[in-house]
């Protein structure tokens, strides 16, 4: 499957490989603040050059790139191998205030997103509230030109690093239409970040507790109560794109467990073999799949609910593939990550054990099931108040 993308996009991809190849930083440290640090210098690089932000208005620190383009720079960013942002959740919150934010919000965040000066998380999941968030608990009550919040939220991505969490709270009754969008600063007073190991050994998530925190009505993105509405657009253009990037880089991580099958000397199982064979089909589906979508993208100026369809099959794909590559390691596969004799660092037991979430996060599987059902099959709503956050 071609997608024809045009005279333009193919010239700005042999401009773009000629500036990742005469730029690229080089591999970046495995853990810890040198990693995020390589990761900010590399983001300002590309900022400072005009390669950030494919999908922004040029005004806003971004290129400007129509779709077609947009394809082409998560193509070659993937292919490159160069360093990931360090804090992919700017690229959800960004393009919400581009659309919503006041112009004070925009030239007081976004420049700083493109550059990873400031560290975003999210809070949308809580305790009681993870698919369905119509039914938050986390309260806003207006104090003058100040809320303050009360509450809790769960699963948030690298909390205690960040600086910044865009939020969805209460603030007035029940249902989706007391909800209001909220910019608070990580280093509030009253806010409390609780780690929460996983079972990689990690804590990549955190509870987030907040008591009496203080957060200035400025920082409201749109109206009062009208948070529902702004959340539904996070999801954008950019990120559909983005979609054929995890393909490209899947089938260089399918090469390279197929890589390791062969060097371990198990290509000789018949069931192995054939289950190798299972996820290299997986991994063209999911090409083809992406490429479906921008297609879609460039057709409609929307992915439509295909994305759902690419989003549960990119879930459950990244599962399947780790399952496989833990069953070619055999009894190594069941050394811990951090085992000093674990193979490549224990990248392929961490990833089984991580990808356990990938049907969870990002909307889950059943969400997007919903959503499948209902929109691409016309079959009945799951509930009279169907429309979960993440459709």
């Amino acid at each position: 499957m071609k997608v024809d993308l045009g005279p333009d996009a193919e010239s700005f991809r042999q401009e773009l490989r000629a500036y990742l190849g005469a730029h690229h930083p080089g591999r970046a440290p495995h853990d810890g603040p040198e990693r995020i640090e390589f990761q900010r210098r590399w983001a300002r690089t590309l900022a400072n050059d005009g390669f950030a932000a494919p999908g922004w208005p040029r005004e806003y620190g971004g290129m400007g790139l129509a779709p077609a383009e947009q394809f082409v720079y998560h193509q070659e960013i993937a292919r490159a191998r160069v360093p990931a942002h360090p804090s992919p959740p700017s690229f959800i919150c960004g393009p919400t205030l581009i659309e919503h934010g006041t112009g004070e919000q925009q030239e007081r965040f976004l420049a700083r997103m493109v550059r990873g000066d400031d560290l975003w998380c999210q809070g949308f999941s809580e305790p009681g509230a993870g698919s369905d968030l119509s039914v938050l608990e986390t309260i806003a009550v207006r104090d003058g030109d100040e809320y303050v919040v009360n509450g809790s939220k769960v699963w948030t991505s690298h909390a205690s690093r960040t600086d910044w969490m865009f939020a969805l709270v209460r603030t007035g009754g029940p249902g989706r239409d007391g909800i209001s969008y909220l910019l608070i600063p990580m280093r509030s007073p009253g806010l409390e970040v609780r780690p929460l190991r996983d079972m990689a050994g990690d804590e990549f998530f955190a509870q987030v507790y907040f008591t009496d925190v203080r957060v200035p009505v400025t920082n409201r993105v749109g109206e009062e109560h009208g948070g529902w509405s702004i959340m539904r657009t996070t999801l954008g253009h950019e990120r559909s794109t983005a979609f054929v990037a995890n393909a490209i880089r899947y089938r260089d991580i399918v090469e390279q467990l197929c890589t390791v099958a062969r060097d371990a000397g198990v290509t000789g199982d018949p069931c192995l073999r054939q289950r190798l064979a299972a996820i290299e089909i997986d991994a063209r589906i999911l090409e083809i799949s992406s490429l479906r979508m921008l297609q879609s993208i460039l057709r409609d100026g929307s992915p439509g609910p295909a994305a759902s369809l690419n989003r549960l099959f990119h879930g459950t794909f990244e599962q399947r593939l780790h399952e496989v590559a833990v069953a070619v390691l055999g009894a190594g596969g069941m050394l811990a990550p951090t085992d000093p004799h674990s193979l490549q660092r224990g990248r392929w037991t961490w990833g089984m054990l991580r990808t356990r979430a990938s049907t969870i996060g990002a909307g889950t599987a059943e969400i997007q099931r919903n959503t499948i059902g209902e929109r691409i099959l016309g079959l009945p709503a799951d509930r009279a108040d169907a429309g979960g956050p993440a459709r």
